[in-house]
């Protein structure tokens, strides 16, 4: 006869959904699995509840700082995940600097062009008095406007 042993205390602390970290329980509210790959980057990206733009260089390194061994091809193929499952959006400020953006609520974005960084603007603070008409069988999805400046 084959006896099971009781889980360790952090065996039960895993399985326990109380325990459940936010990352790992907005991974699958997205409809995504929870590899480690995706758990690590999850938990750097959104632990703190905090709005933050990253590049997948920045996240990698942040990530390998903290001991993850993942390859940046990995942390570009995550973002790009999390992005199709609306856990993130892309910022393109031009050809070759794509941010990824944890805030998904409407806003617009201030671009530092000598230091690379990408902040805030509540949509309130941006108005437009008119749009083109969108093409016959599309419709406009979104606005985004980037406000650089040179310092």
């Amino acid at each position: 006869m084959t006896t099971l042993s009781k889980p360790s205390p952090a065996a039960q602390k895993q399985e326990s959904p109380d325990a459940e970290s936010g990352a790992m329980r907005r991974l699958r509210a997205a409809g995504l699995r929870t590899t480690r790959q995706r758990l690590t980057l999850a938990e750097i990206l959104f632990a703190d509840g905090l709005d933050r733009h990253v590049t997948a260089e920045s996240l990698y390194a942040r990530a390998t700082e903290q001991g993850s061994k993942l390859s940046l091809a990995t942390v570009y193929n995550c973002l790009h995940q999390f992005t199709n499952a609306g856990l993130l959006r892309i910022v393109t400020v031009d050809s070759g600097r794509a941010y990824f953006d944890t805030n998904l609520s409407p806003h617009h974005h201030f671009y530092y062009e000598k230091s690379g960084e990408l902040r805030d603007i509540p949509a309130s603070d941006v108005a437009l008095s008119s749009l083109p008409e969108a093409p016959e069988g599309q419709r406009i999805s979104r606005v985004d406007v980037i406000v650089r400046l040179d310092g």
